[in-house]
């Protein structure tokens, strides 16, 4: 009888393809897998996967009643079982990460909803078609593995073309088996030997001021001489020896390397390994990230568990992903958006057949996993691990793996989809430009908004005539004056030591080393203060000149982000990361950077003045500016946006827009194409269209705001606005208010940090820490607790919440 009803249903399995995506290790509505106490039900005709609470949601959605059940056991830990430490930057493979994990005890059952009719697998009862089913989804890779696995595993080393041709100079150098020393400074760690002449020097300076000074490598450019060994790293199994190619500039296997040593002396089955090589140290980096630099000073961290304090696990350089989502999530309005005011039944019954690929499932799915508290349970507890006393792991928690939601993030954005690191900055922004797009045309969905806030920029020119171009804006990116340090007689101090120790060719411990210290306000300051506008071109004069701008915000965001641009262009166009600390208020008060907007007295430029559309035809893009950002691999005509956009105020500027602005619909658009005929681009009327505003009225807004969509969809719901020059420029006197936005009070409280180390955005790890209920917490991944010493004076990006009375 039962299997009769199993027969029945059978149009509804289908055996996968090759190309079908296959989901097995983690439900798409929730955080649950195999290992959760219902295990996981594999719909067998959309391979999507459902825990135990969800299933029934997607038999009512789709119909579909027939699932392979996925369960796993945790085995009993043998007392004798050896601890592993992974050898491989690699997932899931001999040597490699997860070698660690627990064992399993994996069962499957062919499941009929809605009654949960239930029959073992394997069975040879079963029918052919579930039989090849169920082996094929077995067999498949996982959907939520496969891109991980491809980006993590490492490629094997080559065989350098050096090592077979190398010519080894006779000079009498006997290499000792031990106490080895740089031949140019005192290091005795991180020492490599050359296999040419038998030079002992020390490795490359690491951004945190470890490793060595740099001598090998300079050995290197002086002559030529292309292979180093690690000493340190032979041994009798000479594979693991770490040999590096400087040409080649990569770690290779020298198939001669016993004869190249022999040739100075080494025997190397009696040496015992010492170091580290560069693969392990990566390795080490990787999974034993020193967080107590970063930011805790060594101490240890309460761990915290329990709702609003679960963490994200890392997978694979996403802690810029970790880092933002935490702070995000602790904004009133992504909560009650995606948690409060909506839940994951009506998050699923709203998505398209396939879930996995919504963002609006997905950032629901994200919000419940952070917020409900039912993944933040301590790691040790649950997994009983053997190494539990290993204080490193006090705030680890079990959290959750957000890779249905980085993939959906990520679909628009091909950086995002590597494995590469990125800027934590980029990513917000990208993120808040998605929700954007999510809730288009209901914008009191939007929890981004919160974010969004008006920037008036006045122009003066030499004739006394003014102009005011308005624009919109998530984040207030700020200059660092570090001529307004607040420490200048230390920092000449410590300068001064600084050149006698390395006259003296000794090195400077961390704890000596003295940052400036630059007051958040003067940053502040920085953005309303005067500047010069070079190349501006003026209606008054009708010629290029020199205009005066100043900037002020016509509306105060719930949310004010401050982005600190600590990484700027040396000479050369080199990029340096600026070694500063900040100093902030716990509450700050930026009334006084409300923008006043037209004066009495005050006399606007001639109608096509700066900001309007015929002036934008005629400034024309300051071509040092554009070349110098041409250079960096930027797209040129993108490069020319970017200067005509900041008024050529200056490449930092430009890039600082290029940056914000990368993922803008209109970006590769001609110059002025909209300026250049009455009539707009089909494509934006119908991307109006879409939103549900009527044809007539998305070519008026979009007319109206020169063919920006955001800037129409600003329009349409801002009845007052009646032309680009409602947009682009103020004609009224008195402060400017925009009405679409959020205002209130300029009273904020700081409750959210993004800190960075590393040398640039794109290397290095992020993260976060936020205020809740009385106390600073510290999210480092999947690392959750009470933080004794938040770093208020080294963040990268701060986050206020307005004070509301």
């Amino acid at each position: 009888m039962e299997m009769e009803l199993l027969r029945t249903n059978l149009s509804k399995v289908r055996i996968p393809e090759p190309t079908n995506r296959i989901y097995k290790q983690e439900c798409c509505i929730s955080f649950d897998t195999p290992k959760s106490e219902g295990g996981l039900f594999v719909d067998m005709n959309t391979f999507l996967a459902f825990g135990k609470d969800y299933v029934g949601w997607n038999f009512e959605k789709t119909g579909n009643p027939v699932y392979l059940h996925i369960k796993q056991t945790k085995k009993p830990i043998p007392e004798d079982r050896p601890l592993k430490k992974p050898t491989l930057l690699a997932i899931g493979i001999d040597g490699g990460f997860d070698n660690q994990e627990l064992e399993y005890d994996e069962t499957y059952n062919i499941v009929i909803l809605p009654d949960y009719v239930t029959f073992p697998f394997p069975s040879v009862a079963l029918p052919e078609k579930v039989r090849l089913a169920v082996d094929a989804i077995l067999i498949a890779e996982g959907a939520e593995r496969k891109e991980q696995v491809a980006s993590w595993t490492a490629d094997k080393k080559q065989t350098s073309e050096y090592a077979l041709t190398l010519k080894q100079i006779d000079n009498g150098v006997i290499i000792p088996p031990s106490g080895w020393k740089c031949a140019k400074c005192d290091k005795t760690d991180n020492l490599w030997l050359n296999l040419t002449d038998g030079m002992i020097l020390c490795g490359r300076k690491l951004w945190d001021g470890s490793g060595g000074n740099n001598h090998a490598i300079d050995h290197y450019n002086e002559t030529r001489y292309p292979l180093a060994v690690k000493l340190g790293t032979i041994t009798s199994d000479l594979e693991g020896a770490d040999v590096f190619s400087y040409p080649e500039d990569e770690s290779v296997t020298d198939p001669l390397l016993a004869e190249h040593l022999a040739f100075f002396g080494i025997d190397f089955s009696s040496l015992q390994k010492t170091e580290m090589t560069t693969a392990e140290k990566e390795l080490d980096q990787n999974t034993n990230f020193d967080w107590n630099r970063i930011q805790e000073s060594g101490q240890e961290v309460e761990p915290l568990v329990g709702p609003g304090y679960t963490g994200l696990v890392n997978l694979g350089n996403s802690c810029y992903l970790a880092a933002t989502m935490q702070v995000v999530f602790s904004t009133h309005s992504f909560c009650s958006r995606y948690y409060m005011n909506q839940n994951l039944k009506t998050a699923f019954d709203t998505a398209p057949a396939d879930p996995t690929v919504d963002l609006n499932m997905q950032l629901t799915k994200l919000a419940n996993g952070l917020l409900s508290g039912k993944y933040s349970v301590p790691a040790v507890q649950k997994d009983d691990v053997a190494n539990a006393a290993d204080s490193s792991q006090d705030a680890k928690q079990e959290g959750v793996r957000p890779r249905m939601f980085k993939a959906v993030i990520a679909a628009s954005h091909p950086e995002f989809s590597t494995m590469r690191q990125q800027d934590a900055l980029e990513f917000f922004l990208h993120l808040i430009d998605q929700v954007e797009r999510v809730n288009a045309g209901k914008p009191e969905l939007d929890p981004g908004r919160s974010f969004k806030f008006g920037i008036e920029e006045r122009l003066q020119c030499p004739s006394g005539k003014v102009a005011y171009n308005k624009r919109h804006d998530y984040i207030l990116s700020l200059s660092i004056p570090l001529e307004k340090a607040t420490n200048k007689k230390e920092l000449e101090e410590f300068h001064k030591l600084k050149a006698r120790e390395e006259a003296e060719g000794k090195e400077m411990s961390s704890d000596e080393i003295v940052r400036p210290r630059v007051p958040l306000s003067d940053c502040l300051n920085i953005f309303s203060a005067p500047e010069e506008v070079p190349g501006f071109y003026s209606t008054a004069l009708n010629a290029k000149t020199t205009a005066i701008k100043t900037a002020g915000l016509t509306s105060f965001p719930d949310y004010l982000v401050l982005h600190m641009r600590k990484f700027v262009m040396e000479a050369g166009w080199v990029p340096k990361k600026l070694d500063v600390y900040i100093d902030v208020d716990d509450i700050i008060d930026i009334s006084h950077m409300r923008s006043k907007g037209l004066q009495p007295g005050e006399e606007l430029l001639p109608e096509g003045g700066p900001g309007g559309q015929e002036e934008s035809e005629k400034l024309l893009p300051n071509e040092d500016i554009v070349s110098q950002l041409a250079s960096m691999g930027f797209n040129h005509l993108h490069c020319q946006k970017a200067a005509i956009n900041t008024s050529n105020a200056g490449v930092e500027e430009a890039m600082n827009w290029l940056l914000s602005h990368m993922d803008d619909p209109d970006i590769d658009a001609p110059i002025h194409k909209e300026a250049e005929s009455n009539e707009v681009d089909p494509s934006k009327v119908a991307t109006l269209v879409s939103f549900g505003f009527e044809e007539e009225i998305a070519r008026k807004a979009l007319k109206a705001s020169g063919g920006d969509i955001e800037k129409a969809t600003d329009w349409i719901f801002n009845p007052t606005a009646s032309g680009p020059s409602d947009m682009d420029a103020t004609s009224s006197s008195g402060p400017t208010v925009d009405a679409t936005l959020p205002d209130g009070d300029g009273k904020y409280r700081l409750f959210g940090l993004v800190s960075h180390i590393g040398t640039s955005t794109q290397c290095g790890h992020y993260v976060a820490h936020v205020y809740k209920e009385g106390r600073w917490v510290i999210f480092n991944d999947d690392k959750v607790g009470i933080s004794k010493n938040p770093p208020k004076d080294m963040a990268y990006l701060y986050f206020y919440e307005r004070i509301r009375n």
